[in-house]
Order: C-alpha cells, then sequence, then structure tokens
C-alpha cells in the first residue's frame, strides 16, 4: 500500500473538488478558452449572467463567499475561484469597470454589450434556455458577479 501524496503546500486548503459546483464560462469552445485563459492569467475578475438563466436552471444566484471549480472545453478542471461580490442590475446599468474587469479587452460598455448580446442572441444560449426567440433589453437583470482566484490546480500551466 502506498501513502497518500502529501498536500501541495502552494494550494490552499480546498474541499474535495468533486463537491464543488463547476464554473462552466459560455459554451465548450473557442469563447469559453479565451476567457479560462484571461481568468488563469488574472485579467478576468468579473462575469456576467441573466437572471432568466439561473431561474431556468433552477440555480441559486451566486453569493460572496461561494467557491466553484472552473472548468475547460474539455471539462478538465483548471481553477478554483471564489466570488467577492454580487449585484443584480438591468443591463443598461453595467458599468464601465464592471465591462473591463471581464477581461476580454472591452474599452466601452456598448462594446461589451454587443459583445454579450451577440452571445444571449446565438443560438446555443437561446437553445440552452428553451427559447428559440430569448432577447435582452436595458431592463433584463443582469447577474454582475466579482471573483478572485483561489488556487490554479496543478497541470493547467499557471
Amino acid at each position: 500500500m502506498t501513502a497518500a501524496p502529501a498536500p501541495d503546500p502552494d494550494l490552499p486548503d480546498l474541499p474535495d473538488l468533486d463537491a464543488l459546483p463547476r464554473a462552466e464560462f459560455a459554451f465548450p469552445g473557442p469563447l469559453r478558452d479565451r476567457l479560462v485563459a484571461a481568468i488563469l492569467d488574472g485579467s478576468k475578475t468579473s462575469t456576467t449572467g441573466l437572471v432568466a438563466d439561473y431561474e431556468h436552471d433552477g440555480d441559486p444566484l451566486p453569493r460572496p463567499g461561494h467557491r466553484e471549480v472552473v472548468v475547460d472545453s474539455s471539462g478538465r478542471p483548471v481553477a478554483v475561484i471564489e466570488v467577492t461580490q454580487v449585484r443584480v442590475v438591468p443591463l443598461a446599468d453595467v458599468d464601465l469597470a464592471h465591462a473591463v474587469d471581464e477581461g476580454e479587452g472591452h474599452t466601452s460598455v456598448a462594446e461589451w454589450r454587443a459583445d454579450h448580446e451577440r452571445f444571449w442572441h446565438g443560438e446555443e444560449m437561446r437553445a440552452a434556455l428553451g427559447d428559440p426567440g430569448f432577447t435582452v433589453d436595458d431592463t433584463t437583470p443582469a447577474v454582475l458577479e466579482r471573483f478572485r482566484v483561489v488556487a490554479v490546480l496543478p497541470g493547467t500551466g499557471g
């Protein structure tokens, strides 16, 4: 019988990764790959969801202190993040600091919004919501989440 490996002193005390919920940014593919890379390099510290998506999935809104395992396009765990702040605001009230902190290179809220509307109005999102005509407008409730990376998991190159 071999002994269990010693804990990695560089990793914080984490619960069993299998017990943590998964954080899936966008859908698997190039966008998720870019978002995960931005999380790992520290340029992405915020994200935006829609209340409609949480409600459709029957998931509670995130809350400060909530931890999740970030997965890449292959479903492989790459990091653990912890929510530090959550605000629910009408889409029209998203501010520039939040948009910039999403780490996607946006320099204006209009640019951020156009990219996000393309995603939210895309076939994959509409299918995920079960609504082929889903659209957002200025009054759509958005979940603005800030987070910090608690750990970059071994084997991610981070």
